[in-house]
C-alpha cells in the first residue's frame, strides 16, 4: 500500500510517498507560497500517486479539535495568506482519501516512536531548533492534545546574565524560542548560526538555554527518549554540551541510569535522518485510514 506524507512548513512543503513499513519511496519539496499557488501543486502530486490516505504534519498553530468548525485549519500564523487555511478540507475534497492531521513536531515524534530512535517508547519528545522551536510530545502511548496542542518552544526560561539580547519572540521576552532559535542567534550576533561555528560563546549560551528547556521537559513529561534536531542542531558539538548541562541542572534529583550513566543514548539525534516529519505524517494517514468511519 502507498501512503502520502506532507510535512508542511512555512518555507517549503515536503511531499512524500511511502509504505506501511516506514520506507520513503519518493519525496519532493514545493515552495510555500500563497495557498492558492501551493495547494494545486500538492494536490497534483498526490493525485498522481494513487495513495490510500494522506497524513499532514503542519506548521501552526493549528486546530486539532475534531468537534470544532475549524478542525484541520491553520489558525494564527504570520505566513501571508495561511491564517485560517483549511488544510484538511482542501486536501480531503481533492483527493477523496482519509486525511490525518497534527502539528509538524507531533508528526515527527510519531515517526520516531514508530520507526526511529524512540521506537518502543511510551513517552518521548521531539524538539526542533531552527527558524522556531517546536516540541512534539508523545505520552502514555499517544500524542498529547488538550486545550490546543503543546507549545513547548514558548516555555519561559532564565536569561543568562551575560546576555544583553532582548529576544526575537513578539509574545515573550525570555521564552526558549525567543532566546535560542535560529533568528535569535542572527539577532544577537548579526550572523547566521552556520557562520559562527567556531565562536564558543555562541554555543555555550545556546547549550545553556536549550538545557534549561530540556530539564523542564524531563521534570514535566518524564520522557524515555529526547530527540533534538533542526537547523541549529546541525552543530553536533551542541549535543555533548546540552547533555552535560542537563545533568548538572537536574543535580541528581531525577535518579535513573539513563541520566546518570547513559545520557548519550537519552538525548539524541533522530533515527530517521531527515525523514521524521514525512514518515510521521504518513503514520498519521495510516492511523486515519484504519478508522472504520473514514473509509
Amino acid at each position: 500500500m502507498i501512503f502520502g506524507g506532507l510535512e508542511a512548513g512555512g518555507t517549503k512543503m515536503v511531499c512524500a510517498i511511502g509504505n506501511e513499513n516506514g520506507e520513503v519511496l519518493e519525496r519532493i519539496s514545493i515552495p510555500t507560497l500563497t495557498p492558492d499557488e501551493t495547494f494545486p501543486e500538492m494536490i497534483a502530486y498526490f493525485q498522481e500517486k494513487k495513495i490510500e490516505a494522506l497524513g499532514i504534519g503542519s506548521f501552526g498553530p493549528v486546530d486539532l479539535n475534531r468537534n470544532s468548525a475549524t478542525y484541520g485549519h491553520i489558525t494564527k500564523t504570520p505566513k501571508p495568506g495561511w491564517a485560517g487555511a483549511d488544510f484538511v478540507g482542501r486536501m480531503k475534497e481533492a483527493l477523496q482519501v482519509p486525511v490525518g492531521f497534527d502539528t509538524d513536531v507531533n508528526a515527527a515524534i510519531l515517526g520516531e516512536v514508530t520507526w526511529g530512535a524512540a521506537k518502543g517508547c511510551e513517552n518521548a519528545i521531539y524538539i526542533t531548533v531552527g527558524t522556531g522551536i517546536g516540541v512534539g510530545v508523545y505520552a502514555n502511548g499517544g500524542l498529547i492534545h488538550g486545550l490546543v496542542h503543546p507549545e513547548g518552544g514558548h516555555i519561559l526560561i532564565q536569561k543568562n546574565p551575560k546576555d544583553t539580547y532582548g529576544g526575537c519572540c513578539p509574545f515573550h521576552t525570555h521564552c526558549v524560542e525567543g532566546l535560542a532559535s535560529g533568528p535569535s542567534i542572527l539577532g544577537r550576533y548579526g550572523k547566521e548560526a552556520k557562520e559562527l561555528a567556531d565562536v564558543s560563546e555562541v554555543w555555550e549560551l545556546e547549550a545553556d538555554y536549550l538545557a534549561q528547556a530540556i530539564t523542564n521537559y524531563i521534570l514535566m513529561y518524564s520522557p524515555q527518549k529526547i530527540i533534538l534536531w533542526g537547523g541549529v542542531m546541525h552543530q553536533e558539538k551542541l549535543f555533548a554540551m546540552i547533555r552535560k548541562n542537563v545533568k548538572e541542572m537536574l543535580h541528581g534529583y531525577i535518579y535513573h541510569p539513563m541520566i546518570s550513566e547513559h545520557m548519550d543514548d537519552y538525548i539524541v539525534a533522530p533515527g530517521l535522518g531527515e525523514n521524521p516529519g514525512v514518515l510521521g505524517s504518513m503514520k498519521l494517514g495510516m492511523l486515519e485510514w484504519e478508522k472504520p468511519c473514514t473509509q
